[in-house]
């Protein structure tokens, strides 16, 4: 370990704040870019996972999160017709350590740039910095931004090593594949929140349907807004259609787009048309992911999270694998004398992993057991869920999902740090 080694980071969203605070932990500085000039708590609902709760427990932040999140009790699977198909226990009241947790993300992101603030030192966080591209020799990287602002170019930064955690459109990954495009097979995403009274339990993580009739993914993220008990709800569809009509990135939404789909959705224990309808903001986005790749790491520099492995926004596995990639990375920082070495054994030690899940979450996602329950009634209503399937193999499913995930108990002790 060089302690006077240079890292830039490029990106300070979920995973490189993640990084930089394990680094820190291990006694190792790095300077991170962020785009935006200003970090403000934006987007919906995100949940964490056991995988993902590990790595921010070990981060010192556990409590900050729980004081603003949700502690989910269950995951409920519903088909089109609101019947029960399969339900557990998660987090804590599945003999897990940790809580499995509902969050608005931007809360997520703001613990932990407060967080990266306080323990790096503001001077480490440099804000309006949008990454256009990285060169390197014998002795270093250099890096050149933008900002974003005015587009004029900022003083070049020279670095030892570069991480890119610049997302799923990443400027750096770009260089290395720059005739990749990301893989679209055809299904759009509308998300929003509602307030809304609790629903079920009051903490169920709840999936209704499947993408080829209308999906849905509910869950709070904020407990008591008022007096009257009402809750901060997240919501999700997701609709399979034409592969060409590819939604925008992060747009405002409209409900008319898709509300039609769901229009007979009233459930006795949940009115789903008045969900939508209520809702206090729509986002749209394309369920998009890229088709894993062989290297990651190119001497100097490295990809992180989603720049490195972009992936479904399914099993909540996109901010926990890149936790995971942070951790992972910053240990072999510290265990490396050579940071090239580092970097290569890190990609070593996750590309094959991650790789995996990317082809689950297209072939095997968590609602799987939902797209079970449909084949076996012909996409029917049925009298009961026993007639069709025993819960036992359905438990199967969710089992199977959860290991190749990374979070079942089996597979977290595999993967324990250290």
């Amino acid at each position: 370990m060089n302690k006077n080694m240079k890292i830039a980071v490029v990106g300070g969203g979920i995973g490189g704040l993640g990084f930089a605070l394990a680094l820190k932990q291990l006694g190792l500085d790095c300077d991170v870019y962020e785009a935006v000039p200003e970090v403000k708590e934006l987007g919906v609902g995100i949940t964490l996972l056991p995988h993902a709760m590990r790595e921010l427990a070990a981060l010192g932040v556990q409590a900050k999160l729980e004081a603003v999140a949700i502690e989910n009790l269950e995951s409920v699977f519903f088909n089109r017709y609101g019947q029960f198909i399969y339900k557990e226990p998660r987090g804590r009241h599945a003999g897990y350590a940790l809580p499995e947790l509902g969050i608005h993300r931007g809360k997520l992101h703001r613990i932990l740039y407060d967080e990266a603030l306080v323990r790096l030192g503001a001077d480490r966080i440099h804000t309006g910095y949008r990454c256009v591209g990285v060169e390197q020799d014998d002795s270093g990287a250099t890096l050149r931004f933008i900002d974003p602002a005015t587009g004029a170019a900022r003083e070049p930064v020279r670095a030892d090593v570069v991480i890119a955690c610049d997302g799923v459109r990443s400027a750096v990954r770009k260089q290395f594949y720059p005739d990749e495009k990301v893989a679209f097979a055809g299904i759009n995403t509308w998300r929003g929140v509602t307030r809304h009274k609790p629903i079920l339990t009051g903490k169920s993580y709840i999936r209704v349907g499947t993408i080829e009739t209308g999906k849905m993914v509910i869950y709070p993220i904020i407990d008591k807004l008022d007096d009257d008990g009402m809750q901060l709800i997240n919501w999700t569809t997701e609709i399979q259609g034409d592969a060409t009509d590819m939604n925008d990135w992060n747009q405002k939404g409209k409900a008319a787009d898709f509300a039609g789909i769901f229009k007979d959705w009233t459930f006795p224990w949940l009115d789903v048309p008045a969900l939508i309808a209520n809702s206090e903001e729509i986002l749209e986005y394309p369920m998009v992911d890229k088709d894993p790749v062989a290297q990651w790491t190119f001497g100097r520099i490295t990809l992180l999270g989603d720049a490195a492995h972009p992936m479904y926004p399914r099993g909540s596995n996109g901010s926990a694998q890149a936790l995971i990639d942070g951790r992972t990375l910053a240990d072999q920082l510290q265990q490396h004398a050579d940071p090239l070495a580092a970097l290569k054994s890190y990609e070593d030690l996750r590309l094959k992993t991650t790789g995996r899940i990317v082809e689950t979450n297209r072939s095997t996602p968590p609602d799987f057991i939902i797209m079970k329950a449909d084949e076996l009634s012909g996409g029917k209503p049925f009298g009961k869920i026993d007639d069709l399937i025993s819960q036992d193999e359905l438990r199967k499913i969710a089992e199977n999902y959860a290991n190749i995930a990374g979070f079942s108990q089996a597979a977290l002790k595999a993967t324990a740090p250290g």
